[in-house]
């Protein structure tokens, strides 16, 4: 009888079922291990998506240098182009050498990100979100830095006569991206 009641555990049909369970488990709860590259992916074209309709949406509807109010005092649109990086550091390297350094910087970030995600386990959802945010927003500015040699911005944040440099959807993302994981190196018990 104990032979019959092992048999029935190692039934090849019991532990397909019990892998099927096992198998449903993982991806409710984390996914198999290429989910969390779908997930990194799917974020990172959303924002890449944001970042560019809106970039196209401000270059079609403003003229360069206008702006519009939002919150007054605090908040404009305004349309500018970036040919430098944040804060527009190196704007005036020449373009022959500013653009392939811009384009070799994002594809070697680009590459550190997917080397991160791959070292990461897909238990740790917000690191990988935070990549996410930083590697959508890479290639946000890398299109444009492609297409047009510089960035568009037009996030204007100011106060009085005091202006933070315009910034992007794409800048949004990358800076929020940076923020989570230095959150989760600092503060996270993993």
């Amino acid at each position: 009888m104990s032979d019959g009641a092992t048999r029935s555990t190692t039934n090849p049909a019991a532990r397909g079922a019990s892998r099927d369970a096992q198998a449903a488990e993982g991806s409710v709860s984390s996914g198999g291990e290429g989910a969390k590259y779908v997930f990194v992916a799917v974020i990172a074209i959303l924002i890449v998506i944001l970042d560019q309709v809106t970039k196209l949406w401000v270059a079609a509807d403003m003229r360069l240098h206008q702006s519009i109010p939002i919150f007054d005092g605090w908040f404009d649109l305004t349309y500018v182009r970036n040919t430098g990086a944040a804060f527009s550091m190196l704007a005036d390297l020449p373009e022959a050498i500013r653009i392939p350094f811009f384009v070799v910087v994002a594809i070697v970030a680009g590459g550190a990100i997917l080397y991160f995600v791959h070292q990461t386990p897909r238990t740790q959802r917000t690191v990988l979100l935070a990549c996410a945010f930083v590697l959508g927003g890479a290639v946000g500015n890398l299109i444009d830095r492609l297409a047009y040699g510089e960035v568009i911005d037009f996030l204007d944040v100011y106060w009085d006569d005091w202006h933070w440099p315009a910034f992007n959807v794409a800048d949004s993302f990358i800076s929020v991206g940076v923020v989570l994981l230095l959150g989760n190196a600092l503060f996270s018990k993993e």
